[in-house]
């Protein structure tokens, strides 16, 4: 393993370490904090926790003084997996290999425990005990906010459902995609940026780099959708097809798309260049996204 790889897996295993304690010191509440648990420490890629603390270290920051916001952006995408799972949206039976949260805990637990997810997210940006500036945690978690709200996951979700047995053109494929997946990813680099109190050209170099990445690994997705396997995914494949959705791939083809996956990547890696070598850690991410096969 590289150093780059290495130290990326370091920032995972933090992340994991704070996840599975983050609601130790709780009160019963039924099967709430179980639902929770349940999909929040399923495993997953854990890419934007990552991609925060990296460009905070990248960024002149330490690491584990971001924690809670790492922390909180994967809160934030667990419950919108938890939601976007259920009958009411896209009514999938499978997420990372096991039943989802609402075959397991009824579809109201689902619910709340998605609600309690989002909420706590803030909870623990804003806890009192964080110790960064005031202003760099304020305007963190208005970033995340914004990006996870109506401008950003939640508008995307809304022009997906909305889409579904439509015929889309490649720009409104590319704004639902923007909003739905790349709007968390490019707040979690733009996060790291700001906790660590770097530059406008450094939080532009990774915000930009975060967009390509983001767009890259929603196109892989569309990719592993159609040639995909269930074992692999850990999810049901053909999902899109059966939801009569638009992708890139019903708009562009396999070949294609698997050019333009490359294509964003080296954009990616390119907008990096601010960094020089330190940067070799998220030009490691980039290129192991694109060649993911789950």
């Amino acid at each position: 393993m590289s150093n780059a790889a290495q130290r990326l897996e370091e920032h995972r295993t933090l992340v994991e370490e704070w996840l599975r304690d983050c609601f130790r010191e709780r009160e019963p509440r039924g099967d709430l904090y179980d639902a929770m648990y349940y999909s929040l420490l399923a495993g997953g890629k854990r890419i934007r926790p990552v991609l925060l603390l990296e460009c905070c270290r990248l960024c002149g920051g330490e690491p584990a003084e971001a924690l809670p916001f790492a922390g909180a952006i994967e809160m934030i995408h667990t419950y919108s997996l938890i939601h976007d799972d259920l009958p009411c949206m896209d009514d999938d039976d499978l997420r990372r290999g096991r039943p989802t949260n609402h075959k397991v805990y009824g579809e109201a637990t689902a619910v709340l425990a998605g609600d309690a997810l989002l909420t706590a997210a803030f909870e623990f940006m804003l806890d009192p005990s964080v110790k960064l500036p005031p202003e760099r945690v304020l305007e963190a978690a208005g970033i995340l906010a914004r990006a996870a709200g109506g401008r950003g996951m939640v508008g995307g979700q809304i022009l997906d459902m909305a889409g579904e047995g439509h015929s889309l053109g490649l720009h409104e494929v590319e704004e639902l995609q923007r909003l739905k997946t790349g709007a968390l990813v490019a707040a979690a680099a733009e996060m790291g940026c700001v906790l660590a109190g770097g530059s406008q050209e450094q939080r532009h170099s990774v915000r930009r780099y975060a967009e390509c990445v983001g767009l890259a690994f929603q196109i892989q997705d569309d990719i592993l959708d159609v040639v995909g396997d269930t074992e692999t995914l850990g999810k049901p494949v053909g999902s899109d097809a059966k939801s009569e959705k638009t992708t890139f791939v019903t708009l562009k083809g396999l070949e294609t798309c698997q050019e333009l996956v490359q294509k964003l990547t080296n954009e990616a890696v390119d907008a990096l260049t601010c960094f020089g070598l330190e940067g070799e850690g998220l030009c490691w991410l980039a290129t192991s996204l694109a060649s993911r096969e789950k």
